[in-house]
């Protein structure tokens, strides 16, 4: 990737996006509709504020001042309002951690991403590609969606607590975290916060899944600390870690939250972009076409394994630019932790900083023809021109998702698996279009699979 030039003298158009209500500021058309609200914002300056509320808020809308904020995770801490609705969630996990607890646990955490381990979490993604592959029937629609969500749930969930892990555990996580899901969505977007007091059905949904999925967690984390054994998944390397500083280790309630953050992760962001896959190559038929040819060459009809991952160039390829269209993280925030400067403006201690990879992704000035589905836009030979800090679908700096690596591994296989046997045909007359809620997705979307 290129830098940006030397800008040390650059002026920075700072400026305040229009259409700010009084007492809620900009909070409805964050709600309503947040892409096109957001992606208007680049044209009016580099940095935008923004009243959530009556809080101010600030959008970066340069890379330059995006790689700032990320890459400085103790001025730009993880905060604001999302995290705040989050925490008594997720509890104190990698996602919600301020940076000093941020950064032991992710050293703690690291080992359980190690090269050596996804070679065996690739095992366990190979299973259930082929075994997910085996369901679909000719002609019948499949709602792509819950499809997704479901192998994505079943791979996390061995992942997380080895092969042995009981089929009914599987089917708990699977009923349970989609519920959970968007329930933390609809208590982030609630600028009040009554909505979760209610006495609302889906509020008791809400508390009997995030329930159960405790329960559950709960219970496998002291079947592992009974047995001491390490069964080569994620939750064994999570009990085993060691801190390199103090020796010391993870606590129960520590690895539980690291748990429940890594299922909410690993399943919803990867199901979400899986599924725009599938429905960008089934509306780019030379896209679809290429990808069918390499799997074709790669696998000879077989299941693919981890050693093939480096082999299909292309697959990753879709997959890379599926995520710079429909990134599923479409906005994160950060919160200053001291007065500082940004884009030559200050900032007072405690102001949101939002980040949205959907608005930077799709920058004229960053991407050539950046609506376009292109996935040799990440050939080596044109990807070095791609301006550092442009592409953001898995964050930068400390923070970056962990679990990149572990995501993009599961992408390919998935993709080259179900590709090999069946191409998706869009059913007639079904609108497609983008979901900003936890993640951004398609919605159901419901395909029809014909064989090969």
């Amino acid at each position: 990737m290129k830098t940006t030039s030397d800008t040390s003298a650059r002026t920075w158009r700072v400026t305040a996006a229009p259409r700010r209500l009084p007492l809620v500021g900009h909070a409805l058309l964050l709600g309503r509709r947040p892409l096109e609200f957001l992606t208007s914002l680049p044209a009016l300056g580099d940095l935008v504020e923004l009243r959530i509320g009556t809080k101010q808020a600030f959008l970066p809308c340069h890379p330059e001042l995006v790689q700032k904020v990320l890459l400085n995770a103790r001025v730009y801490d993880t905060g604001g309002p999302v995290k705040e609705k989050a925490r008594p969630i997720l509890g104190n996990g990698l996602i919600t951690s301020d940076w000093a607890d941020h950064r032991r646990q992710r050293r703690m955490v690291q080992p359980a991403f190690h090269p050596a381990r996804i070679a065996t979490y690739a095992g366990v993604m190979r299973e259930e590609c082929a075994a997910h592959a085996a369901t679909w029937e000719a002609g019948k629609p499949v709602d792509i969606s819950d499809a997704m969500q479901g192998l994505t749930a079943r791979i996390t969930a061995r992942a997380l607590f080895s092969t042995e892990m009981a089929p009914h555990s599987v089917a708990e996580i699977q009923r349970s975290l989609p519920v959970m899901v968007e329930g933390a969505y609809r208590r982030a977007v609630d600028p009040t916060g009554l909505l979760a007091k209610l006495p609302l059905a889906a509020n008791r949904e809400f508390d009997a899944a995030l329930g159960r999925l405790h329960a559950l967690i709960d219970g496998i984390v002291g079947d592992y600390r009974r047995t001491g054994e390490d069964r080569g998944d994620l939750l064994s390397a999570l009990l085993a870690a060691r801190d390199d500083e103090d020796g010391g280790q993870m606590s129960d309630q520590e690895v539980h939250d690291q748990v429940i953050t890594l299922l909410l992760a690993g399943v919803e962001t990867t199901a979400s972009a899986l599924t725009w896959a599938w429905h960008l190559l089934a509306a780019h038929p030379e896209a679809e076409r290429r990808l069918h040819a390499e799997v074709d060459e790669v696998l000879a009809g077989r299941t693919p394994t981890y050693a093939d991952v480096p082999k299909l160039a292309y697959t990753q390829r879709v997959f890379t630019e599926t995520l710079r269209l429909y990134p599923p993280a479409w906005m994160y925030t950060r919160m200053t932790t001291e007065d500082t400067e940004l884009g030559g403006h200050r900032l007072r201690t405690g102001t949101d900083i939002l980040i949205s990879p959907y608005v930077i992704h799709r920058m004229p000035g960053l991407f050539a023809d950046p609506e376009d589905f292109d996935p040799d836009r990440w050939l080596p030979e044109r990807a070095k021109d791609v301006t550092r800090g442009s592409y953001l679908p898995f964050g930068a700096g400390s923070r970056k998702c962990i679990g990149d690596v572990f995501g993009m591994t599961e992408a390919t296989l998935a993709l080259a698996a179900l590709a090999s046997r069946w191409r998706l045909r869009p059913v007639p007359g079904v609108a497609v279009r983008p979901r900003a809620q936890m993640s951004l997705t398609a919605g159901p979307l419901p395909m029809v699979p014909e064989p090969r």
